[in-house]
């Protein structure tokens, strides 16, 4: 971890590339943490710009839409709230009132987000509340709904569920921060009283990182998978050597450490990651802790991508990211052995390489502290993941057995469908735009409160695209934003796809389906951009391929008059089923 002075000297650098403005207000004094933050950023390759509001000016800056805040334009617009402050307001107030201090400042909560939503795009960064416990009952506080400690933790009850119905507020967990350094660390008294900082100077870069990480994952910095070694790492033994009946595993002894580590590495499986097996190995015996161990918890269903053979492991995941075709950087490798892990950040050092400690028994708390897999969207179809990419590697097999790929795409029975955005897809397109990074256009960031504002808009014309084939259901695949930008001319405001099914004919079903859609509405022209960020250099030249004629380095136009259809094998299935 960064000292504080480590990340004041940061704040020099300069980094390329789009600048994010994050706004600070906090009920106490912040600059310190303002710094912490921006110095931060910058090691961490974020181009942040930081404006530190005065000391406690939230109501004068939230309330007024000329405010300097406002003025600043955020991206995002940071509220923290001390608990101290929150304690002093807390015994101001009449006893008789103490019993509803937690409700009555949710609601303050949400009028703050109100403001910030009616006067700015900013999404909202916000930091729930560390804990104070008074003892002013002694352990019977915990039962007293007047004591503060009753009142603090209802309140952070109470913002779980107010954020959680609004996409706009990103939490930042302070409480967390808190518990893992221990209140004597986190909180300096003198410090406190003398300078209103509720953060010991050697606590903020904890509570910058936390706040990073969620800044990272809205820009959509984030890790999607997760490949594993078996041997060492996944149950304790060698497989080859000791058999089924001597790897640790389960209830008993060590065993314990490992099953723990598998149940949280579920877990990571069911909220989406992609789980993926390197290993040196015989397949066949690779796999039969998976298949014939009574106590094993993860299974074979669980892995999207087993790799086990005796080439080196940086072939191996190689292989396994071009399988899944993602970014290196989205990627975490897990082993036990310090030579693999060496090798790889070496060969690979966009990949997040965890320095496990030596003590397996520490794993799990040390990984869930690093916090590899902070995210800022969730939807149930994450779960549906590792299926489709166990699909996509029996449909590269099939392909293997084809002279041409025109012959193969015939074969898959692709089915497309395209329709208008839907209240039920919102927070699935929402993530798609905060997740995509290699094939995106614009890389224009929604949260679902404004892809809903999109789709009520007449201005906008707004549509996803599904895909499926003989191998099963790829789900929403592409999303498009067609802008009214005149009577006569479309503009693309998004267009992004997933990966997963590149070069099937999804890109130009998308163009074929885009251009009718604007002929149907009656428009003659659509223009369109491209932003190119580090990730997205695949989509360069994509307009151009699909017919679209330059107008400049980054912009072109097409006349739909003069358009020729693409070529696709994809089927369009209409509203009554038929294709």
């Amino acid at each position: 971890m960064y000292s504080f002075r480590e990340l004041q000297k940061a704040r020099s650098i300069n980094i390329d590339g789009k600048e994010t403005r994050l706004a600070v207000l906090g009920n106490c004094a912040t600059q310190f943490f303002s710094e912490a933050l921006e110095g931060f950023g910058k090691l961490t390759g974020l181009n942040l710009s930081v404006y530190d509001a005065d000391y406690n000016q939230i109501d004068e800056q939230l309330l007024n839409p000329s405010s300097e805040v406002f003025s600043f334009e955020p991206d995002q617009i940071l509220l923290w709230l001390c608990t101290e402050i929150l304690y002093e307001e807390y015994l101001d107030r009449e006893f008789s009132e103490r019993s509803h201090f937690a409700e009555s400042y949710i609601q303050k909560l949400e009028h703050y987000w109100e403001c910030i939503k009616r006067y700015s795009n900013a999404s909202i960064v916000q930091l729930n509340f560390t804990e104070i416990d008074d003892k002013a009952l002694g352990q019977y506080s915990c039962k007293v709904d007047a004591t503060f400690v009753y009142q603090i933790r209802k309140l952070n009850f109470l913002f779980q569920e107010s954020a959680s119905k609004n996409s706009r507020v990103y939490p930042v967990d302070a409480l967390a921060v808190q518990i893992d350094l221990g209140r004597d660390v986190y909180f300096n008294a003198p410090l406190y009283y003398n300078a209103k900082v509720p953060v010991a100077i050697n606590a903020l870069p904890f509570l910058g990182r936390a706040v990073i990480d969620v800044l990272k994952s809205i820009m959509g910095r984030i890790k999607k998978c997760l490949i594993l070694d078996l041997d060492n790492t996944l149950w304790g033994g060698v497989i080859g050597d000791d058999g089924l009946a001597g790897i640790e595993i389960g209830a008993l002894g060590k065993g314990h450490v490992f099953s723990n580590l598998q149940r949280w590495i579920k877990q990571l499986k069911e909220y989406g990651i992609i789980l993926a097996v390197c290993s040196k190995n015989e397949e066949d015996i690779a796999k039969e802790p998976f298949s014939k161990h009574k106590e094993m918890i993860l299974s074979l269903s669980d892995i999207s991508v087993f790799v086990a053979n005796w080439n080196d492991k940086a072939t191996n995941i190689k292989l396994i990211q071009e399988s899944l075709n993602i970014g290196m950087d989205s990627i975490v490798f897990l082993d036990d052995n310090p030579f693999e892990r060496n090798l790889i950040r070496e060969k690979f050092p966009d990949i997040e390489v965890p320095e496990l400690p030596k003590d397996p028994s520490t794993w799990l708390g040390f990984l869930q502290r690093e916090n590899y897999f902070d995210t800022v969207s969730y939807t149930k179809f994450g779960s549906d993941r590792t299926k489709f990419y166990q699909a996509e590697i029996e449909r590269k097999k099939l392909g293997q057995t084809f002279e041409t790929i025109d012959d193969y795409l015939k074969s898959l029975g692709m089915i497309g469908e395209a329709k208008h955005f839907e209240p039920f897809w919102y927070s699935r397109i929402a993530q798609l735009t905060q997740r995509s990074n290699q094939f995106n256009l614009r890389t224009v960031r929604y949260n679902e409160d404004e892809i809903q504002r999109i789709a009520e808009d007449r201005h906008y014309i707004t549509l996803y695209y599904t895909l499926r084939d003989k191998f099963g259901d790829h789900g929403l695949v592409s999303v498009v934003i067609l802008e009214k930008i005149a009577n006569d001319e479309l503009f693309v405001d998004t267009w992004l796809m997933s990966c997963r099914v590149l070069k099937r004919g999804m890109e130009e079903f998308v163009i074929n389906h885009m251009v009718q859609t604007a002929f149907d509405y009656g428009f003659e022209t659509i223009s369109s951009e491209y932003l190119s960020t580090t990730k997205n250099q695949m989509v360069k030249d994509i307009y151009e391929t699909m017919g679209f004629s330059r107008m400049s380095d980054h912009t072109f136009r097409l006349n739909i008059s003069s358009f020729q259809k693409l070529k696709t094998y994809i089927q369009e299935e209409h509203k009554n089923g038929e294709k």
